[in-house]
């Protein structure tokens, strides 16, 4: 992502209002592009689709199938995401980049066979639907956990406007081919989605192979033992569950929610105030990506060079410090951007509520999950300083510590009653953060001499 984030700043380095709200703008679709356009494209095929007097129960169908697909595909390639994203990494690091390619590859073929094979047993086991839609939740689940894949290569290219053309162009296809499939109600607009995300698919690994040199076909190096990460396979999982595990029980709880279709539950006092907060996310986002993934990034690369380059401890404590300095500034901007962005939306919360035509019930979730969503991005950028320094053990207590707070504080508010309802994500979230702080904030006191000791260590464990 630091790629991306350099070359915006040559936006912002015009010191023109333009220049910024380019700089901005870019860096909120890019960073929350996937999350925000997925969400956005499955309400505006509902929209239309309503406006076309399409049967509302295969709407909420189409909505509550896709949104299934998703939280599903997201918590099972969160187990490969960050381990294979530190694989690709560290053969960058090493000059390797002819196995990239074939990595990737390799990658996909592993995601679409276990993927396949999980959609294809549950299709047989416990849905009793058409073979239509099953075939077509089969392909569109392995689509997507594909995509959840490719993203992560496309994310650190600098080729930005690419990135955005291929998203726009994806969602654009599935919007269009769903209004033109409606006829065929339900399955033609999973048709629609299917192939809007087989587009978006094919060109985000059109962007990503010429990167790199294609020297074989497919590698499975990111499989051997010796270079796996654990940690990160349990932190790409706990962080992916712990986001879907309270809609997960609101679905699963028959109080709160209804069958839609075959197993599949949704929510009805839940689902539309939680993804409604999170367009909220792209202000927190731009600036995440703008002040942690380039000021930080800039600072952890001086402040390591110099360890590295026998800097003298006086310049090497001055880069230190200034590391420190753009981590809180980077948090504090994060802050005060995500913060006038709940504000704003607290305030436009009836008027919203009322343009779209649902129950004023709503507005009392909206408000508290406003709140969690603004926590989890500063959740987030914590989350990610922690990536840069390694501090793998750190990461997992705090995406522990999310999954099990999420979880345990929605039961409760589950079980105490509706005027509480949304409460346990907003709490699980902003404990998560302050945790993330205090973790961070330990790493940071006295940087230098812990950056000391663990090359130390390192050394002594390598003699």
């Amino acid at each position: 992502m630091a790629g991306i984030g350099f070359e915006l700043r040559k936006y912002l380095n015009d010191d023109s209002f333009t220049g910024t709200i380019k700089a901005y703008g870019f860096a909120g679709l890019i960073s929350a592009g996937p999350w925000v356009l997925s969400i956005l494209g499955v309400m505006l095929i509902g929209i239309v689709a309503l406006s076309q007097n399409i049967s509302g129960s295969n709407i909420k169908q189409f909505t509550t199938s896709v949104t299934w697909i998703m939280g599903a595909s997201l918590v099972l390639t969160g187990l490969l995401q960050l381990v294979f994203t530190r694989f690709v990494a560290d053969r960058l690091f090493e000059l390797k980049d002819e196995i990239v390619n074939a990595n990737l590859l390799g990658a996909i073929a592993l995601t679409t066979f276990v993927s396949g094979a999980i959609a294809v047993v549950l299709a047989l086991t416990v849905f009793n639907e058409s073979f239509a839609y099953e075939f077509l939740m089969i392909a569109n689940f392995v689509t997507l956990s594909n995509i959840w894949i490719v993203v992560i290569f496309v994310a650190g290219l600098k080729q930005f406007k690419l990135i955005l053309y291929a998203f726009a162009v994806g969602y654009g296809t599935t919007l269009g081919l769903s209004i033109l499939l409606l006829p065929f109600g339900l399955n033609g607009l999973l048709a629609g989605l299917l192939i809007g995300h087989a587009v978006l698919l094919f060109l985000m690994v059109g962007v990503v192979l010429p990167e790199y040199p294609v020297r074989a076909q497919l590698r499975f190096d990111f499989l051997k033992r010796r270079l796996i990460f654990p940690s990160l396979i349990a932190i790409g999982f706990l962080y992916n569950f712990g986001i879907w595990i309270d809609k997960l029980l609101f679905w699963l709880t028959p109080g709160t929610s209804e069958a839609v279709i075959g197993p599949l539950r949704a929510s009805i006092i839940y689902d539309l105030p939680i993804f409604l907060a999170y367009l909220s996310i792209i202000p927190g986002m731009a600036v995440f990506l703008l002040r942690i993934e380039t000021d930080f990034a800039e600072a952890y690369e001086g402040f390591f060079e110099a360890v590295r380059g026998n800097a003298s401890l006086q310049e090497i404590e001055l880069m230190g410090n200034q590391m420190v300095s753009a981590v809180r500034e980077g948090l504090f901007q994060i802050v005060r951007v995500q913060g006038a962005t709940v504000v704003i939306l607290y305030l436009l919360g009836p008027t919203l509520v009322k343009w779209l035509g649902i129950s004023d019930a709503y507005v009392h979730l909206y408000y508290i999950n406003l709140v969690g969503v603004a926590a989890q991005v500063l959740m987030l950028a914590v989350l990610n300083v922690l990536f840069y320094l390694d501090k793998l053990r750190d990461a997992l207590i705090l995406t522990a510590t999310l999954c099990v707070t999420n979880a345990l504080f929605t039961w409760i508010t589950l079980q105490v009653g509706p005027q509480y309802y949304g409460y346990g994500f907003g709490i699980s979230m902003t404990t998560t953060a302050f945790a993330g702080i205090m973790l961070l904030s330990r790493e940071m006191d006295n940087i230098e001499f812990r950056t000391f000791m663990r090359a130390r260590h390192t050394s002594g464990a390598a003699a």
